[in-house]
């Protein structure tokens, strides 16, 4: 094969990364990982063309390198190895929030191209041993190109996310894509784990709808990780959090009243909302 595209980290979107992106262009797919166990396991299930535990080597040769770690601990590898990539190479990622990670990228020398990159997939497991082909079908890839990235490099991505299956390409800043996430993503999360707090939650095992079940999916998160994003974000998802629990009120407000008027008001306006946001339309993300 001719050039090398590197995916360090291989857990649930590495490993499906690396299993997503073979056959990609000439790239032969390396994945890097700090564990034997996950590199012996991403060669026998061929996760990806190969796996290593020898960053050293393999990342001075990569014509891509693709980031798929936690939030600080991106930072701290563009901190550390910012003299080892090879120069004219690409540099991405998969984290939750842009604005971080555009800045950490900051350190890398003149000639390293950056481009942040998110795309919307996922599930509440982790590790290569949950990765799978179809992960990145359907959603959307977002990017956040610096200025001076490239046409060619960022052409390259969105023929990344034609391979691997994506619905489509969004281009925005790392500020709106962080408020716009805050709101889609991190909130919702807020809302399941709360959720999870009540007391009640045991009691009412076995009673559980599906509705109960979707709402609280995503309640069983990596700790760790979400504890990264939610600080990593703090203004826009407080902001968004201010916002729900002023809806949360208003519709205690009028259930305590006993207004069933007002309340069929306030239902019929929200569910005509969801049923117009589900109609198709442009993405508003730019």
């Amino acid at each position: 094969m001719g050039r090398k595209f590197v995916i360090v980290g291989l857990g649930l979107i590495g490993g499906s990364m690396a299993l997503a992106l073979k056959g990609f262009e000439d790239y032969e797919i390396i994945g890097v990982a700090r564990r034997q166990a996950t590199v012996d396991y991403a060669n026998s299930h061929g996760v990806g063309d190969k796996a290593t535990l020898d960053l050293a080597s393999i990342l001075p040769e990569a014509d891509v390198t693709m980031l798929c770690m936690d939030p600080d601990g991106i930072v701290a590898f563009l901190k550390e190895h910012r003299d080892h990539f090879k120069p004219g190479s690409l540099v991405t990622d998969v984290c939750g929030v842009k604005t971080a990670i555009m800045k950490g990228a900051e350190v890398l020398p003149e000639g390293v191209d950056f481009i942040g990159c998110h795309p919307m997939a996922g599930t509440e497991f982790s590790g290569v041993e949950h990765a799978f082909l179809e992960m990145f079908q359907g959603s959307h890839l977002i990017l956040t190109p610096r200025k001076d990235s490239t046409r060619e490099h960022v052409a390259l991505m969105e023929a990344l996310a034609e391979h691997i299956g994506c619905r489509d390409v969004v281009k925005t800043t790392p500020e709106r894509h962080d408020q716009i996430l805050a709101y889609t993503s991190q909130m919702m999360h807020v809302i399941a784990v709360s959720v999870c707090d009540d007391p009640e939650l045991f009691a009412c095992k076995g009673y559980e709808g599906s509705s109960f079940r979707g709402c609280t999916r995503v309640a069983a998160l990596d700790a760790k990780l979400w504890t990264q994003l939610f600080s990593l974000n703090t203004p826009a998802l407080t902001a968004c959090l201010d916002e729900l629990i002023g809806h949360l009120q208003s519709y205690r407000e009028v259930i305590a009243a006993g207004d069933r008027q007002a309340l069929l008001r306030k239902l019929t306006v929200s569910s005509d909302r969801k049923r117009q946001v589900d109609l198709p339309g442009p993405d508003l993300l730019n």
